[in-house]
């Protein structure tokens, strides 16, 4: 046996040879901890490739399926010798130490020093070797349940020292079958293609659509198929083990030891701890499966990761599709079904951008021939409009509107509400479309059989779920303990640790939080989520009370150029505040959401995805819209009129719209929100932030102190994946896509343009989040899902809520129920001549109140008697002078009439989208059948197989028949997780 001491080599190697597991326990735990390690058949890396790139064991071999990483204290020059000797110190005598400080002999005196500096030594020293405890015992539980374990702690990236683990065969088919993976079998069929009109169709869609296709073997179309099936160890003749190692993957195999990792506990420490209580804890910083190599480089061995880089997260590949097959067999279902979706979603939007454009187009060729802006852009136009704010403003002339005129028509035609009505129904057949090719994948990626409810059943607690159960236990025990325990308590400390340590496991079990317990968090959580709606209302009013002030400023300014543009810089500048304080804010809810579900402390990562989920969306969704709303359904309609104006403070004078109506400057806030969270939030930062946390994890590894020469030297791969970012879930990709859908169909009846800049915007995201997922991110452990959860529903009420909020921003925010009504019941003859001198009022400037008319009253070069405003009003010279018209009346029934109308035909017709679309394609769902009927077949011929195996080996006078019967008994016995079964496979 050769032996290595610390200095010289930091890597050790841990297996279950038969040598090392005939010693004893605790011989094996001082071999481990001094770094005396038998090293059989290893291979220096310089000897094997792969072994150099960290893919594989010393012995080039065995194959690493997981890293654990952990802190590593270097010993500093003025306290090496007392930490070496230290160090040397074995848990055997450690024990032995405190076993006869018990018994009341004296401790073995400590090395002398400043007290101070040998008290905080003692405590860094004592929490060290608590973790260290508990890394020696997880470690050991981990090769109890059949895992391999090599250690590296003389790497290049200093204070990190690497646990790699491999899952033998026996481990990999034994949880392969716990787990129920699908694998797939010897049995091959045919899959039945489409035939005559629809089979020439595919075949000429296939070739136009050639050079869309990455070059990836799982995109091409496969004639045959592997009937799948769960993993059984006792029927393993069924599948294709002729290559081991090829047979699970290492996305499977990454999986199936994460689920060992899981599931192995931890005693210690009075509970039981987990892999994620032991990262919580620091006991390791951080667990992570490997990539399979580089992306780039000389001489890089092909492997998935290069090849889903070339072909997938390449901005050159922009036009081609995903190769989705690869990704799920890199990543897993979870993420596959994520990139899906939103391959799917970027298609379905070129229509929608198609017909928006067209829409546009429609706007710029027609707002020639509009009648109402001509009328209002007629230079004999000597219409005079009362001021726009009090005191600073002056009389104007309405031809002075004539731009915003034009520019509302682009957005405000006849066509907007067939476009609202299309991205209705586009929204229904997006989510039929979806529904349809999520069955597909499920049927070729053999989730039909998968069930999430069993998935939740197996899903473990978090870390922070456990410790509060173990707090909550500890003081119900310090209750519950008699006096005479608490007081014999320092003199029995060592049984009580053994039993507590025996006993943590059942500790945990028998409680758990209640309602009661969670009580003050979702007081929080309630008080806290109504608080940051509240600052978001507080926010948009201080933005009005700018926009309020500003025009009254800018109208008092002696430049003309500006006192002419004043409408145009307030809106742009208001919406840019908005649009920043938007950015800022949705980092703070994300954090505020994320503290809030941290404080509920949920059981199950599941449970804590969806609250976490639900918080974020509400807190985003009203951070995003919430500017939008107010101009849409509230901006100029609490203003008042000339003379009874509403004041806010008593002293701002709440806006008006332009006389164009408030939807170009809806338009406008949209526009500049949209492409803003566009360009900075989903691109900017996704590609700085991570490239910025990258390079400050690279600069501080750069000053550490190792050689020159160590520093040139290639980096091992689990060193190499150790540098790149955790992965953070996908719920924040899934959060920016579902508020971009908000802003595709909430409000495309007033900016059409808004599925083309989603469209162009998505184009780059898919690249953008392959490249990140790629190269940037650590590689996450692949999850099974079989849809995409709780974004589906949130996605459904949108596209509900869409559909109303579209009806009354045609009803109310534009003109096009009044051009209506005024052209079937007030028009002389029937056109739209004369429609804005019948929506503007008359008002006589002497009823001003005192101190609210203009300062200027001759600034046109006339004295002016009668101004007008837009508004449905009596004259001042009509019995009832300023109050509400009956014109005002049948405009506000037409309104209401509108939007009860196209709500329900909208919501009727979307409804008989849903039922026309099958959510799963015939062909699918006759494959799924086909696949349940070859399986009862296969099991039937290898039943009778069987029997004549039997009636074959079994006499006639029937004494072997009996002997034989408890083997078959025997073997029909199902195995279960003892370590029994896995030792002896």
């Amino acid at each position: 046996m050769a032996e290595e001491t610390p200095e010289s080599s930091g890597t050790s190697l841990l297996h279950n040879s038969a040598a090392t597991a005939s010693k004893p326990r605790h011989f094996l735990k001082d071999v481990v901890f001094h770094g005396k390690f038998q090293l059989l058949n290893s291979l220096a890396p310089e000897e094997n490739t792969q072994c150099q790139h960290g893919l594989y064991f010393q012995d080039g071999e065995r194959r690493v399926d997981y890293i654990l990483t952990y802190h590593i204290k270097k010993p500093s020059s003025s306290r090496s010798n007392r930490q070496s000797s230290r160090f040397t110190d074995n848990a055997f005598t450690r024990s032995l130490r405190r076993g006869t400080a018990r018994l009341g002999r004296p401790p073995p005196p400590q090395p002398r020093g400043v007290p101070e500096v040998a008290s905080q030594d003692h405590s860094m020293d004592y929490h060290e070797d608590d973790k260290r405890y508990r890394r020696e015992e997880f470690e050991g539980n981990l090769r109890d349940m059949g895992l391999e374990l090599e250690k590296d702690e003389d790497t290049k990236t200093p204070g990190v020292g690497f646990v790699k683990i491999h899952a033998p065969w026996h481990v990999l088919c034994r949880e392969a079958e716990f787990m129920k993976l699908k694998m797939p079998t010897k049995k091959v069929y045919e899959v039945k293609q489409c035939s005559g009109v629809g089979a020439k169709i595919n075949t000429l869609v296939n070739k136009a659509t050639e050079p869309l296709h990455p070059n990836v073997e799982e995109n091409r179309a496969q004639n045959v198929k592997h009937l799948s099936y769960a993993f059984s160890r006792e029927k393993q003749h069924l599948f294709d083990l002729s290559d081991r190692d090829s047979f699970f993957d290492s996305k499977t195999r990454a999986s199936i030891v994460f689920e060992v990792l899981k599931r192995t506990k931890c005693t210690k420490a009075k509970y039981s701890m987990g892999i994620t209580s032991l990262l919580g804890s620091g006991v390791y910083t951080a667990a992570y499966p490997l990539h399979d190599g580089d992306v780039d480089g000389e001489n890089v061995e092909p492997n998935d990761r290069k090849l889903l880089y070339e072909e997938w997260a390449s901005y050159s590949v922009f036009y081609k599709y995903q190769p989705i097959g690869l990704v799920r067999k890199y990543f897993g279902e979870k993420i596959g079904l994520y990139f899906a979706w939103l391959g799917l979603y970027t298609q379905m939007l070129i229509p929608a951008s198609v017909v928006g454009v067209i829409v546009f187009l429609y706007g710029c060729a027609t707002v020639d021939n509009n009648i109402p802006s001509m009328e209002i852009c007629h230079p004999r136009n000597n219409i005079t409009m009362c001021p726009l704010c009090d005191r600073a403003c002056n009389y104007w002339k309405l031809k002075e509107a004539c731009g915003t005129a034009r520019a509302s028509h682009l957005f405000d035609n006849p066509a907007t509400v067939f476009f609202s009505i299309f991205m209705a129904l586009w929204a229904a057949m997006f989510m039929e479309h979806w529904k349809r090719r999520q069955m597909r994948l499920n049927y070729e990626w053999d989730l039909t059989g998968f069930e999430e409810e069993e998935e939740e059943l197996k899903d473990h607690p978090r870390a922070e779920y456990e410790l509060c159960v173990m707090q909550k236990s500890l003081k119900k025990e310090h209750k519950t303990q008699k006096p005479t325990e608490i007081a014999e308590e320092p003199t029995n400390k060592w049984k009580q640790t053994v039993q507590s340590a025996m006993a943590g496991l059942k500790l945990t079990e028998k409680e758990k939080l209640t309602c009661r317990d969670r009580l003050p968090a979702y007081m929080t959580n309630i008080v806290m989520m109504l608080l940051m709606i509240g600052v978001t209302f507080a926010i948009v009013f201080g933005v009005i009370l700018y926009r309020i002030s500003i025009t009254a400023a800018l109208h008092m300014s002696n430049n003309p150029t500006t006192r002419s543009n004043v409408r145009l810089m307030v809106k742009t500048t208001a919406a840019i505040i908005n649009l920043v304080v938007i950015l800022i804010l949705d980092e703070v809810y994300g954090a505020v959401a994320r503290w809030l579900t941290v404080l509920e402390v949920p059981k199950t990562d599941k449970s804590f995805e969806e609250r976490l989920i639900f918080k974020t969306f509400i807190l985003k969704f009203v951070n995003a819209f919430t500017p939008i709303i107010y101009i849409a359904f509230f901006r100029g309609r609490l203003v008042g009129r000339p003379g009874s104006y509403l004041y806010v403070f008593e002293s701002y004078r709440m806006e008006e719209c332009a006389h164009g109506g408030c939807l170009m400057e809806l338009c406008i806030q949209l526009s500049i929100t949209m492409l803003g969270k566009q360009l900075i939030q989903n691109n900017l930062f996704e590609i700085g932030i991570p490239k910025l946390k990258k390079l400050i994890r690279y600069i501080k590894s750069k000053r550490r102190s190792f050689q020159e020469e160590e520093r040139e030297k290639k980096l091992q791969r689990y060193e190499t994946d150790h540098f790149l970012e955790p992965f953070a879930g996908l719920t924040p990709e899934y959060m920016e896509m579902i508020i971009q859908f908000g802003f595709v169909t909430l409000f495309v009846a007033s900016f059409p343009l808004a599925p083309l800049f989603a469209l162009l915007n998505n184009i780059i995201e898919i690249r953008l989040d392959a490249k990140k997922f790629v190269a940037e991110l650590r590689r996450p452990v692949a999850a099974r899902a079989k849809d995409i959860g709780i974004w589906y529903n949130l996605l459904r009420g949108v596209a509900k809520v869409a559909v109303i909020i579209n009806a009354f921003v045609i009803s109310f925010t534009s003109d096009f129920i009044p051009r209506l009504v005024y052209q079937y019941m007030y028009s002389p003859d029937g056109s739209m001549h004369g429609f804005v001198n019948h929506t503007m009022s008359y008002f006589n400037v002497s009823d001003f109140q005192d101190g609210k008319e203009p300062m200027d009253p001759h600034h046109l070069g006339y004295q002016v008697e009668m101004c007008r405003y837009k508004d449905y009003r009596e004259p001042p010279w009509s019995n009832t002078p300023y109050v509400v018209s009956k014109e005002f009346w049948a405009v506000l029934a037409a309104r209401l009439a509108f939007v009860i109308v196209f709500q329900n035909v909208v919501m009727l017709m979307s409804d008989i989208v849903d039922w026309l679309i099958p959510d799963i394609p015939k062909d699918i769902s006759l494959q799924i059948h086909k696949e349940k009927i070859l399986m009862v077949e296969l099991f039937m011929k290898e039943e009778q197989g069987k029997m004549q195996f039997i009636d074959s080996m079994t006499p006639c006078d029937g004494k072997e028949r009996n002997n034989h019967a408890p083997i078959a008994r025997s073997r029909s016995i199902p195995h279960t997780h003892s370590h029994t079964h896995a030792n002896n496979f």
